[in-house]
C-alpha cells in the first residue's frame, strides 16, 4: 500500500507540500501550465482548507514550475490561514470586495501560460471569467490530473476510511432501534441522520430508506410511505467523518416476518457481492470486478434487474475514482478504496443490495464494512 510522510488524514505540513509537489509533477508531465483548484474535494486535498463555495472566488493556483499561492476573498483570510495550509506556509494572497480576482490570478500565472486545468466541479461562472482572463489559454480539466493522486490513498487515507466504516456500521448495528413497523420511511430516515453524526460523523451525507417496492428505486428518496409488516428495506446510509473522508454502506432489512418468495433473489445477490469482493487484488481490472458480480446474478436469471454499475471509488467524496464498472479497464492497485455493491431490483415490487466499502490490498482486499451481509429479520412496531 502507497505510503507518505503523511500523518493523519487531513495531513500533516510536510505532507500537503508533498501533495502540491507532486500535484505539479503530474500537471507538467499532462504537458499543463498551471492547475487554478476552487472550492471541493480537490482543494481540500491539497491544501487541507475545507473552503466554503461561493459567488467570491477562492482559488489555488498551482503552476507546474514555481510556488503555489491561495487567493482567497480577504473576508475569508482568518479561515483560510487558520486551515491546515496556514501552517504549511502556503502563500495567501487576498482581495478586496471591488477587486477582479480573474486578474489577480491570471497575474500569477507563468508569462506565456498556454493551458491550465481547472478543477471539474468549477462552477460555470468561474470558468468563463477565466476564459475571460485568459483570452490565449486553453482550458482543460485538472481531473485528469488529480484523480490519478487521489484515487492512490496513503496509509493514512485508508485509516480514515476504515474509521468512517466503523462508524457507519455502529448505525446499521443499531437499525432495529429506527426501523420499526408504523413508522414512515421518513421519520426512520431522521433517526438515522442523527445516529449517523452521534456515531461520530461530522455530518450525516444522505440516509436511503426504500420499503416495499420503493426497494426497487435504488436512489429512493425516503418519502411518508409507512413500513408495514413482510416488507423488505434497502437501507443505504452514509456520512462525513471529520477526517473530511467519507461513508457508504447499504444493508436490507425484512420487516417481522422473513419475506419466502424472496429468499432466492436475496441469496443470489449475497453471492455476487461475495463473489466480487473475493475479485479483488492488484492487477485486476475495475470491469473484472463488475463482471464477478454481474456473472453470478445473470446466471441465476435477474441479470435485468442489477441496472447500475458495481461500485465507485470513494475518499475525500462519496462517488470519486476508481468506477467498479464494464468497460472500465484500469488495473486495481493498492490503496484504491472503492464501493462493491450489486443489487437486485423488481420494479413494483421491492429491491435489496449489500454494499461494503473494499480496499485494494498488497494481497488481495479489505472490507472495511463487517456488519451482517444476510438478510436481517426485524420486528416489532412504534
Amino acid at each position: 500500500m502507497p505510503t507518505t510522510s503523511v500523518h493523519d488524514a487531513r495531513g500533516s505540513s510536510q505532507s500537503l507540500l508533498d501533495r502540491l509537489a507532486a500535484a505539479q509533477d503530474a500537471t507538467a508531465a499532462a504537458g499543463i501550465d498551471a492547475l487554478l483548484v476552487t472550492p471541493g474535494a480537490d482543494l481540500a486535498y491539497l491544501t487541507g482548507y475545507e473552503a466554503v463555495g461561493m459567488e467570491r472566488l477562492t482559488c489555488l493556483v498551482l503552476p507546474a514550475v514555481g510556488s503555489p499561492v491561495v487567493v482567497v476573498p480577504t473576508l475569508e483570510q482568518p479561515a483560510a490561514l487558520a486551515s491546515p495550509l496556514g501552517a504549511a506556509g502556503v502563500e495567501l494572497r487576498h482581495w478586496g470586495e471591488t477587486d477582479d480576482p480573474y486578474t489577480l490570478v491570471a497575474g500569477l500565472l507563468p508569462p506565456g501560460v498556454a493551458r491550465v486545468g481547472l478543477d471539474n466541479h468549477m462552477w460555470a461562472e468561474k470558468v468563463l471569467a477565466f476564459r475571460r482572463a485568459l483570452p490565449a489559454a486553453e482550458q482543460v480539466l485538472a481531473g485528469s490530473v488529480l484523480r490519478e493522486l487521489r484515487m492512490r490513498k496513503t496509509t493514512a487515507e485508508v485509516d480514515a476510511l476504515r474509521a468512517a466504516g466503523q462508524a457507519i456500521d455502529r448505525v446499521h448495528a443499531r437499525m432495529g432501534e429506527f426501523l420499526r413497523v408504523g413508522r414512515t420511511e421518513r421519520e426512520v430516515a431522521v433517526q438515522i441522520c442523527a445516529a449517523i453524526v452521534g456515531e461520530g460523523h461530522a455530518t450525516a451525507e444522505f440516509a436511503i430508506v426504500g420499503s416495499g417496492p420503493n426497494g426497487a428505486s435504488p436512489h429512493h428518496e425516503a418519502s411518508d410511505r409507512v413500513i408495514a409488516v413482510g416488507d423488505v428495506v434497502v437501507v443505504d446510509i452514509g456520512g462525513r467523518m471529520p477526517s473530511g473522508y467519507c461513508s457508504d454502506s447499504t444493508r436490507t432489512y425484512a420487516m417481522g416476518v422473513e419475506p419466502t418468495d424472496f429468499r432466492e433473489p436475496y441469496d443470489l445477490l449475497l453471492a455476487a457481492q461475495i463473489a466480487a469482493c473475493q475479485a479483488v487484488r492488484p492487477g485486476v481490472t475495475c470491469s473484472a470486478v463488475d463482471k464477478a458480480a454481474r456473472d453470478v446474478i445473470t446466471a441465476g436469471g435477474y441479470g435485468e434487474f442489477f441496472i447500475h454499475r458495481t461500485g465507485h471509488g470513494i475518499g475525500r467524496e462519496v462517488h470519486e475514482h476508481p468506477y467498479i464498472v464494464a468497460g472500465n479497464d484500469l488495473p486495481l492497485e493498492p490503496g484504491m478504496a472503492f464501493s462493491v455493491e450489486p443489487g437486485i431490483y423488481l420494479p413494483g415490487q421491492q429491491g435489496a443490495r449489500i454494499e461494503d466499502i473494499v480496499v485494494c490490498t498488497d494481497t488481495g482486499g479489505e472490507r472495511l464494512n463487517l456488519q451482517p451481509r444476510e438478510l436481517v429479520v426485524l420486528g416489532g412496531g412504534s
